[in-house]
């Protein structure tokens, strides 16, 4: 390996960043919203919607090894991945504002529409965040700086999903005066310019540094042989297939949790009660003032509620991230990872016993367990770039794509299962878009998906870390020696 300085600048750290914030306007929405979008928006039946989001999001998971084998071997002048990053953001952009479009075809043509625009979706987002991921563990080498590169990208993380589950739903009834049809191409269409924007910046200010020596020669096969080996990135499959199966799956059906269990009066009146109410009647009167009146917060109490009760939730994440590297620099990201998702489980499932009018109890456990839940995400890519230096050490090869793949893969699996999940539920248990009030055992289904479902992947996730054997002491004697192995280089 060719030595270079391993210490990165604040500048490329939030040029960096700026990649997933990018990304994550696209994927927190999918994550979210797209089967709310289906269903409520584009008006195609539930059990019609799982099936698009089941089997776009899985032809996306298994393009990632393809994707990941392909940007190992990239050899370009600005390196691997960063051309990637480059090469898609426009793409990204167009498709991403294809996809949450609605055309007036008949039914057949609208489900044909939502799969051939998901699958595009998806296969350009993976082409995109898989190399963007893999940068990660080639920008630096340094344990420390990676922990700090992780944490200033989930910052970014938790602003996109501060924008997503905050403020879209508000954002598509302003522009779409009502009409959330209108509303949701016209927010998509400016998610998708910015990300654009944010793309180029990370391909200007990023800089690759860990570059495989020239006499390493590769084959798909030895990839392949390599990761069956590979434990560590086995376990991490696993664990990232079944945290983004909860986040998506809890994530997805949050909006109709809001407008169909949770009692309405009761959430008015907390909202009133907690000043949320007060501060949105002095923001509507000061864009009145501007002479903004077409930018006035919408007045439903589960609009509202949802923005707030997102926004609790991610405002404590980030203070969890914050946490996040410290503790990691003293105990190891392992520990710190398996603790933190077991705690955010927890409170997860306390909103079991929570009745419609419990809305204190509700707002409370999501800051607690964003909170927890926050400590492991900087952790979940840190561990993934770390079994791409144990792949390294181990086998003396170096083929960061092809492991980073894992996450990917994990992701775009976790997506399809966990939104098909949403749209699945919600047709098994009777769900019909036109009712204003579901029927008892829909309002069932609604609840055991915000609480005892996903509380049941994340323990899954958790008793596979006693299967990812890179402890802290471990995390230290890898770095130490790749570092001499790359002296020995020169």
């Amino acid at each position: 390996m060719k030595p270079a300085s391993q210490k990165i600048s604040v500048i490329e750290k939030i040029g960096y960043s700026l990649g997933d914030l990018s990304a994550n306007l696209i994927f927190q929405t999918l994550m979210t919203f797209l089967a709310y979008f289906y269903t409520d928006v584009f008006r195609i039946p539930p059990a019609s919607a799982s099936a698009i989001i089941f089997a776009g999001g899985m032809v996306g998971a298994f393009s990632t090894p393809v994707i990941g084998a392909i940007a190992d071997r990239t050899i370009s002048r600005w390196g691997k991945f960063r051309p990637w990053i480059l090469w898609t953001a426009i793409p990204f952009g167009i498709m991403a504002i294809l996809a949450f479009s609605t055309p007036n075809f008949s039914d057949k043509g609208k489900i044909a529409y939502a799969f051939i625009t998901y699958i595009f979706l998806v296969l350009v987002y993976t082409s995109n965040n898989l190399p963007y991921a893999a940068l990660s563990g080639v920008i630096t080498g340094d344990m420390a700086e990676r922990n700090s590169l992780s944490s200033y990208r989930f910052v970014a993380v938790m602003v996109a999903q501060f924008i997503v589950q905050v403020l879209l739903l508000p954002l598509v009834l302003i522009l779409g005066d009502g009409n959330r049809v209108a509303g949701f191409e016209k927010t998509m269409t400016i998610f998708a310019v910015a990300g654009v924007v944010f793309f180029f910046i990370t391909f200007l200010t990023t800089k690759e540094r860990i570059i495989p020596a020239k006499e390493q020669k590769s084959s798909v096969k030895q990839d392949l042989k390599d990761l069956i080996g590979n434990k560590p990135w086995i376990a991490m499959l696993v664990i990232t297939i079944f945290i983004f199966i909860t986040l998506s799956l809890k994530g997805g059906m949050y909006v109709y949790y809001f407008k169909y269990y949770l009692n309405e009066p009761h959430l008015a009146e907390f909202l009133n009660n907690c000043g949320f109410n007060g501060f949105i009647d002095g923001l509507n009167n000061l864009l009145v003032n501007l002479g903004m009146v077409g930018f006035q917060w919408p007045e439903d109490a589960p609009t509202s509620g949802f923005s707030l009760f997102n926004a609790g939730g991610i405002i404590f994440m980030i203070v969890g991230i914050g946490f996040s590297k410290s503790l990691a620099d003293k105990y190891g990201k392992r520990e710190v990872f398996g603790i933190g998702l077991f705690l955010s489980a927890l409170f997860l499932l306390a909103f079991l016993f929570y009745a419609p009018t419990s809305i204190a109890l509700v707002f409370i456990s999501q800051i607690l367990h964003g909170f927890f839940y926050g400590l492991t995400i900087p952790l979940l890519w840190a561990m993934i770039a770390d079994v791409a230096d144990y792949s390294e050490w181990k086998n003396h090869r170096r083929a960061t794509a092809i492991v980073f793949s894992a996450m990917i893969f994990g992701l775009k699996a976790g997506l399809s299962v966990g939104g098909a999940f949403v749209a699945g539920i919600l047709a098994v248990f009777g769900y019909n878009e036109q009712l204003l009030v579901q029927l008892p055992e829909t309002i069932m289904g609604i609840k055991l998906s915000v609480s005892l479902f996903p509380t049941i992947t994340f323990m899954v996730s958790v008793a596979c870390l006693f299967f990812y054997e890179i402890n802290k002491k471990m995390e230290v004697q890898i770095e130490q020696d790749l570092i001499a192995r790359r002296k020995a280089d020169i």
